[in-house]
């Protein structure tokens, strides 16, 4: 009976200590004079809060992650060594021998097989 009381008593203690912890907060970012995000106190970053007016964010328009240059299709030396891994990939596949598992022999041998 003793140990039933204590289950509810760890959760509600658990429960509290979560809720008294503060927020995890994030270390604040900065930007360079192009508007792109930066690790404060690094060479070229802006004071913390400083941000590019939306005027000159479009002047300037830095292509990043949210601004793709165009459409990035793979070279031809590119594309022929991925057809030759997938080749390489495709024949070791080949190679592998049949197996569909409902033979018992298919299998290897296990604990047991021996008290058959």
């Amino acid at each position: 009976m003793r140990a039933l009381f204590h289950v509810p008593s760890v959760a509600v203690l658990l429960i509290t200590a979560s809720l008294a912890a503060p927020p995890a907060l994030a270390a604040p970012t900065c930007q360079t004079q192009n508007g792109a995000t930066i690790r404060c106190g690094t060479p070229g970053a802006m004071p913390v809060g400083w941000n590019l007016s939306p005027q000159q964010r479009l002047d300037r328009h830095v292509p990043g992650p949210d601004y793709p240059t165009g459409p990035n299709y793979p070279t031809g030396n590119e594309f022929l060594k991925l057809l030759c891994i997938m080749g390489v990939f495709f024949a070791l596949m080949a190679l592998l021998p049949e197996f569909d598992g409902q033979r018992a022999g298919a299998w290897g041998k296990q604990e047991g097989d021996d008290e058959d």
